[in-house]
């Protein structure tokens, strides 16, 4: 008796799997994410070019900027708390912004599918059953890492011009701690500040602390 007392204990504390069966206002509300995710990227892209200028001494250093483009799959995937949340906020935002006039073009939705597939590897590791801290910077560490493979791949290849220690490695080093800080760390706060308004009733996010 005192076995079953304990094993039912531990089954309250344990943490529960996220449902996966979506609801009609999980998917509304991933999509008003990524619309407006959208145009948070429409206005990025054009304050790129200008934020990134002072850092031209060391190219690398504008990966740090790239983590804004990362937010959609996280902050959904804090968020909705469903499988594939990241994966449709993210992709839909580029969708939006490449709508709204990407200078980056249709590539631009290629770059949405494979940051919200890094996002979501962040909660598939935990199972979709924590979603604090450090499952934040995890989902971070994922996107950031999918991001940087994407670009260096496909804009800045190993070669004479970039050596790994001198662009490669810094390079995802700078885009990786953006992810975290801006996606994941910014991302959670930004949750957190809109179940204190009691607009996420409806949700696991807005009804216990995470």
């Amino acid at each position: 008796m005192a076995d079953s007392a304990v094993r039912s204990s531990s089954t309250a504390i344990e943490p529960q799997p996220a449902p996966v069966r979506w609801r009609t206002v999980d998917i509304v509300i991933t999509a008003v994410l990524g619309v407006a995710f959208g145009v948070v990227f429409w206005a990025w892209n054009l304050a790129f070019g200008v934020l990134a200028a002072p850092l031209a001494f060391f190219p690398p250093l504008a990966a740090i900027l790239n983590g804004v483009y990362l937010m959609p799959g996280i902050v959904a995937g804090l968020l909705v708390r469903k499988a594939g949340a990241a994966i449709f906020a993210s992709t839909l935002a580029a969708a939006v912004s490449l709508l709204l006039g990407s200078p980056y073009g249709g590539i631009i939705v290629v770059y949405g599918l494979v940051q919200g597939l890094g996002g979501e590897l962040g909660f598939l590791l935990t199972r979709y059953r924590h979603f604090g801290w450090g499952t934040a910077v995890l989902a971070g560490v994922t996107a950031g890492l999918s991001t940087s493979l994407l670009d260096l791949n496909l804009y800045y290849p190993v070669s004479q011009d970039y050596p790994f220690w001198a662009f490669t490695l810094p390079y995802t080093v700078f885009t990786v701690i953006s992810s975290v800080l801006l996606a994941g760390v910014v991302g959670l706060l930004l949750v957190r500040a809109l179940a204190r308004t009691g607009a996420l009733s409806s949700f696991a996010a807005g009804r216990t602390r995470v």
